[in-house]
């Protein structure tokens, strides 16, 4: 485990399924949240051993008992939680009672949403990753959640910004009242992309952004920060700097630890990122 705990996120170790998470969620007092390792699950083989993911050909009751573990440890309801049914889209849907257990327990009613928000306490949101950038969104007036996908074709489309239109649309969210964190994925340095990848994101950020966004290596070869980007989308949307937090923890730097998909060629499980309202 190479890890290094940061200001904005720690790997909590002292349960049997550890899970990481962030200050600056930690310190609003009415909101539980995390995000899985591979550590402390029972899958085996390359989805060894916290796999969260139901569709990548694990077996189904390993990944009943990950999701068991992982919700205990966090302090979360497994039967209440609602996951997501992610297609590198911006679709985001608003969760409701009536969606408790869906994707989990019961069996999902809806496909393609890539993001989730709710007002609704004690209802768990889940999304997935495996270097794709996760943002967290709390309104800390409103006391409402959102919780979405974002790789790079969501983040060329701005799902940031999507999330918190869908939040002021059903909410009355404002900008300056949300908090923001950006959780672990996959970090400039390990994020090689090809032109054509480049070329979309030239042409949604201005010259002064791509400095942050994008580094030419020549040979039509660019690294690409997907946090940089993110961070953007959001200061654009209205979020104040001091409220978007970056994690800073990379998946493929941290393959022994977490699933990485560029570091495995695909071979891996898949980490899933939780955010609750408690009463």
């Amino acid at each position: 485990m190479n890890f290094v705990n940061n200001k904005e996120a720690i790997l909590n170790t002292e349960s049997k399924t550890p899970f990481f998470t962030f200050p600056a969620l930690s310190e609003i007092p009415f909101i539980r949240h995390g995000f899985s390792t591979r550590l402390g699950g029972v899958s085996k083989g390359y989805f060894e051993s916290m796999n969260l993911g139901y569709t990548n050909g694990d077996n189904p009751k390993d990944v009943d008992e990950n999701y068991r573990r992982i919700c205990e440890s966090i302090g979360i309801p497994m039967k209440d939680c609602v996951l997501s049914h992610q297609v590198h889209n911006t679709v985001v849907r608003l969760v409701t009672e009536a969606d408790k257990g869906k994707g989990i327990i019961r069996n999902r009613d809806y496909e393609g949403v890539d993001g989730l928000i709710t007002n609704i306490p004690n209802i768990p949101l889940v999304t997935f990753s495996a270097d794709c950038d996760i943002l967290y969104f709390v309104d800390t007036k409103n006391h409402a959640i959102g919780l979405s996908h974002s790789g790079w074709r969501g983040t060329v489309k701005r799902m940031g910004k999507v999330t918190l239109e869908a939040m002021r649309e059903h909410f009355g969210t404002e900008p300056k009242d949300v908090v923001a964190v950006i959780g672990p994925s996959i970090c400039m340095d390990c994020y090689e992309v090809s032109e054509d990848v480049a070329d979309k994101f030239n042409n949604e950020f201005n010259s002064e952004q791509l400095k942050d966004i994008l580094l030419d290596k020549g040979n039509h070869k660019y690294q690409l920060n997907l946090w940089e980007a993110n961070k953007h989308i959001l200061l654009d949307a209205g979020i104040e700097k001091n409220n978007i937090h970056i994690s800073g923890v990379c998946t493929s730097c941290n393959k022994d630890i977490l699933f990485s998909h560029r570091a495995t060629q695909g071979k891996r499980g898949i980490l899933a990122a939780f955010l609750m309202i408690e009463d």
